[in-house]
């Protein structure tokens, strides 16, 4: 990846896309820590398991600090799902993501629109969630909480829509990727954060230095172990082999070529955990907007079903499993793909086209798909309790690096390479055309 990048470098036209892709992130970065006036960011409290703790460590912190960009990408990524879930269902939106790119610019403002409901939710979440009235300083409002909290939710909501602005221009003129590469973005500013703080603790001295250097030591060795094995399972497929017979076209002979199906481990990425852990933090927001001083059931939800309890995992493990297989139905049409392939003059080896195709590449599909199932659980489970423990760190350290957050940073610098490769692909072939 660092030879790719070196070589990127020396080409003026994807040097000039790096360093406007690097532009538009550090101006994002810069608005994750312009404060929103009138939050006071010492007097703000929450649990950094609950809800909002976990929405402040993928956002850079930006959340604790009560910045104009505290949303992030959030909103979008959500509204992203939903979207994609209603293109399944809804015949027209679906003929919509199968057109050209007028349709895909439909989908695209549903999302924007979608995005934009989600994060006024989510803001009156955050502005009625921060805690005491300590949080705010209501004298800049002339004393009247109500004016106090609009601003702050207008100022949430323009702030997430700003986002999209920056991901969108990203994509446009940057690299690629813009969403992908802000919540990256994000999640190495907030473990940096925590690596700063253990690099202090070390400094300072004391009957704590020589647990703070273990701690480091141990942290830095089993994220380099886990990200092997990201990596590792991320590369990982099936190829089912297709032969396509020879055809007469006029004079030519055409196909006679072996080819094959990738049939990916992990072909979902983190979509499976994201959809199993927006269901199960989505009511910790509910009751942040409509119970923000807490309630019986908010204290039952907290202790039974809350971010690290026994329930919690098993429940998130449930759900990671069926959604792994709910997206694998929609991303892999095995219909589809054996009508192409038939179409083509292909074949599967020792498989008749047609129908039996289609059913022999869903059993490959579905035993593939619990092998990436029972990764993306493992990944959203062990991971988190391992970096939990007094031995790593705790929470100080590692923050950032639940099972969400590895996995997108592994896939997001993966595909940052793959994306860097491809422009000066296409650099090579606009120059030998010339």
């Amino acid at each position: 990846m660092f030879k790719t990048l070196a070589d990127a470098f020396k080409i003026k036209e994807v040097r000039n896309k790096i360093l406007l892709t690097i532009l538009l992130l550090f101006i994002y970065r810069l608005g994750c820590w312009l404060p929103i006036p009138g939050i006071n960011k010492d007097a703000l409290n929450f649990n950094s398991e609950s809800f909002l703790g976990l929405l402040n460590a993928v956002n850079g912190s930006a959340l604790s600090q009560g910045s104009f960009l505290a949303l992030g990408v959030s909103p979008y990524i959500t509204a992203s799902i939903i979207i994609q879930l209603l293109c399944a269902v809804i015949p027209s939106w679906q003929r919509l993501a199968k057109e050209d790119s007028d349709g895909r610019k439909k989908i695209s403002q549903y999302t924007k629109i979608a995005a934009l409901i989600i994060a006024t939710a989510q803001a009156i979440g955050i502005a009625v969630g921060f805690g005491t009235a300590d949080s705010y300083n209501l004298n800049l409002f002339g004393g009247s909480e109500f004016v106090c909290y609009a601003f702050i939710v207008i100022m949430l909501v323009a702030g997430a829509m700003f986002t999209v602005w920056l991901g969108e221009k990203i994509t446009e003129i940057g690299i690629g990727n813009g969403m992908s590469l802000l919540i990256f973005v994000g999640i190495l500013s907030s473990a940096g954060t925590g690596v700063m703080n253990n690099f202090k603790n070390i400094a300072v001295g004391g009957a704590t230095t020589q647990r703070a250097i273990w701690q480091l030591v141990m942290f830095i060795v089993v994220l380099i172990a886990i990200f092997a094995l990201v990596v590792f399972v991320d590369g990982g497929e099936r190829r089912v082999g297709v032969q396509y017979a020879k055809q007469m076209k006029g004079r030519k002979m055409y196909g006679g070529q072996s080819t094959y199906i990738p049939v990916r481990v992990n072909a979902n990425g983190v979509m499976p955990i994201i959809f199993a852990s927006s269901i199960l933090t989505f009511p910790q927001l509910l009751m942040s907007i409509f119970a923000p001083n807490g309630n019986g059931f908010t204290r039952w939800w907290s202790q039974w079903l809350g971010a690290g309890s026994w329930i919690y995992s098993i429940v998130l493990s449930l759900l990671i499993l069926g959604f792994a297989y709910f997206y694998t139905m929609l991303n892999f049409d095995t219909e589809e793909i054996s009508r192409q392939i038939q179409q083509n003059g292909g074949f599967i080896p020792g498989i008749r086209p047609g129908k039996p195709t289609a059913q022999y590449l869903g059993s490959i599909n579905k035993r593939i798909t619990l092998f990436g199932a029972i990764f993306l659980a493992f990944m959203a489970l062990i991971p988190t309790l391992i970096f939990s423990t007094p031995l790593i760190g705790g929470g100080g350290i590692t923050s950032a690096f639940s099972a969400t957050a590895m996995l997108i940073v592994v896939s997001v610098a993966l595909e940052f390479d793959k994306q860097l490769e491809a422009q000066m692909m296409m650099r090579n072939y606009r120059g030998f055309l010339k």
